[in-house]
């Protein structure tokens, strides 16, 4: 199969597995560390706390601490206790590296495949107990999992509504709209926009960043496309430590991802 860019958008989806399909949403960023793991936690906790059945997955997580023996995945930690899931975080995070890479880089430095009957086979059993799911990508859109697919394809085979994560600084808007222009070439439906780490400034006076005051308008505009949420900065949001802030949960929470998740989003 070819791994050339235009293999984004030629991608055929006849070649793979027929997938079950779920409610949910898939969480995806314009880059890496962009908080996407802090955004699919709060958009789970929400879900979990209007009392519906909703599981996590996170197919496959690079930069991996090792643990008695186990690589462990400290997005997949985070997203189950958010979501308040019983499932093995093994289940939750089938693919797991220790170098922070790509998968695919990963999976050859350490000469171990990339094992994405793994992948499908946790999402199936996640599909036969859930009522929805928050599915969180690895880095952006086109970051391979392995050489034949990339997570702008695993997005169409789950077929879910993509949540793109943004940064709120200076360039985020290129990179923004990059992703929305992917995605749609993609046949992707895209529910919206968050932006993290936004920081309202309502002194009024110098030095203001306008880049961050005024880049969530023009990112609406210009990519004519909903945005969900600001999501403040907040020293208390912390994979590692397993802590949501109250500001991040607040800002989540003022969407209305029932409606997201329950109805077919608009693209």
């Amino acid at each position: 199969m070819s791994t050339s860019p235009s293999a984004a958008f030629d991608f055929d989806v006849s070649a793979w597995p027929v997938l079950p399909r779920l409610p949910g949403v898939f969480v995806t960023g314009t880059d890496t560390e962009v908080g996407k793991t802090v955004v699919a936690g709060a958009i789970a906790r929400h879900l979990r706390r209007r009392g519906r059945r909703v599981e996590v997955f996170k197919p496959a997580a690079a930069g991996c601490r090792r643990d008695r023996g186990q690589l462990l995945s400290a997005d997949a930690d985070f997203l189950a206790a958010c979501a308040e899931s019983a499932r093995l975080l093994s289940d939750i995070a089938p693919v797991r590296y220790a170098e922070p890479l790509a998968p695919n880089v990963a999976a050859a430095l350490e000469r171990r495949p990339v094992d994405l009957e793994a992948i499908f086979d946790s999402w199936r059993g996640l599909c036969a107990s859930a009522e929805c799911a928050v599915a969180e990508g690895v880095g952006g859109l086109l970051c391979p999992i392995s050489d034949e697919l990339w997570v702008i394809h695993l997005a169409r085979l789950l077929a879910l509504p993509l949540v793109i994560v943004a940064r709120a600084a200076l360039g985020t808007i290129n990179h923004t709209l990059l992703t929305l222009h992917a995605a749609r070439c993609a046949g992707l439906a895209v529910a919206g926009v968050v932006i993290n780490r936004f920081r309202r400034d309502t002194s009024g006076e110098p030095p203001v960043d306008w880049a961050m005051q005024t880049n969530p308008d023009q990112i609406a505009a210009r990519g004519r496309v909903r945005l969900l949420a600001l999501v403040p900065e907040d020293g208390e949001n912390s994979v590692e430590k397993r802590t949501l802030a109250r500001s991040a949960q607040f800002a989540i929470d003022n969407v209305d991802w029932e409606e997201i998740v329950f109805a077919k989003a608009g693209a």
